[in-house]
């Protein structure tokens, strides 16, 4: 159970770094603002035509009596929109780092150098483009699963008192855990690491990796905080594969900020 704590920490950590590094946290709001605008405005327009398209996917109902064809329609149009804000909450991480890869990937390493002992950072050694096909790859895969997590957590949804106690609280794990892949991705991808060696690892560290992902997930639901945390959650989820990869880290005695954090590679 102390892994929740720890990994609560990863994340306070996380945004503590970035609060100290101004430039590196401006230069990280980048990738979130541009992905923010993309799906204000994917949403925006499903608000507007979606009843239009629901009309037009249901001819079948145009037969129907008043006014259970409106009531149909609706019900229809309510569940698109839902299901468009859980996809949306599932895969605003996965398209901001997507987006972003080159601002996160030099965010992250600062990060490694700031707290490495010798000052240096892990590299791929791959290209660019490369780094950007292995990153696009494997974010399609996560949004995946998620993808179909979402759904089947959104059809438990309707199973009664279940539906209203017991999935909400699984999908902010299942959300915590996605969240967390796609942000130690960053760090752990520069190390070699490929998803499904990146998977076992998670789930070696289920506590750590829930402590930091669901509470940032439940802060991601918050209009306009997932942009402003990004930038100290990559820098928190880069700490965070450092201890999942049993890497040593320095942390400065006079820094009040770092004094207290817990030593990486330890066990809980």
């Amino acid at each position: 159970m102390r892994d929740l704590g720890v990994g609560f920490s990863y994340l306070v950590q996380g945004q503590r770094w970035v609060s100290r590094h101004g430039k590196q946290y401006e230069f990280g709001l980048v990738p979130g603002l541009i992905t923010l605008v993309l799906y204000a405005a994917a949403l925006v327009t499903l608000a507007v035509y979606g009843e239009a398209f629901v009309t037009w996917a249901t001819p079948f109902a145009d037969d129907w009596t008043s006014p259970w064809a409106g009531l149909f329609r609706g019900f229809l149009t309510v569940v698109l929109f839902a299901l468009a804000l859980l996809l949306a909450v599932l895969t605003f991480t996965a398209v901001t780092l997507l987006i972003g890869q080159p601002f996160y990937e030099k965010l992250s390493e600062k990060v490694d150098r700031d707290v490495s002992p010798d000052g240096t950072a892990p590299e791929s050694g791959l290209p660019l483009w490369r780094e950007l096909w292995l990153s696009a790859r494997d974010s399609l895969r996560i949004v995946a699963r998620a993808a179909l997590w979402g759904v089947l957590l959104f059809g438990l949804g309707f199973v009664p008192f279940v539906g209203q106690t017991i999935v909400p609280v699984i999908g902010f794990f299942v959300t915590g855990f996605f969240l967390t892949e796609e942000l130690t991705a960053v760090a752990l991808q520069r190390r070699g690491v490929d998803l499904r060696a990146r998977l076992s690892l998670l789930r070696s560290r289920k506590m750590l990796v829930w402590g930091f992902g669901t509470p940032l997930g439940l802060a991601f639901l918050v209009p306009f905080v997932a942009v402003f945390l990004m930038p100290g959650a990559v820098a928190g989820a880069t700490l965070m594969a450092r201890d999942l990869r049993g890497e040593e880290t320095q942390t400065t005695e006079d820094d009040p900020e770092t004094a207290d954090a817990p030593e990486e590679g330890a066990t809980p």
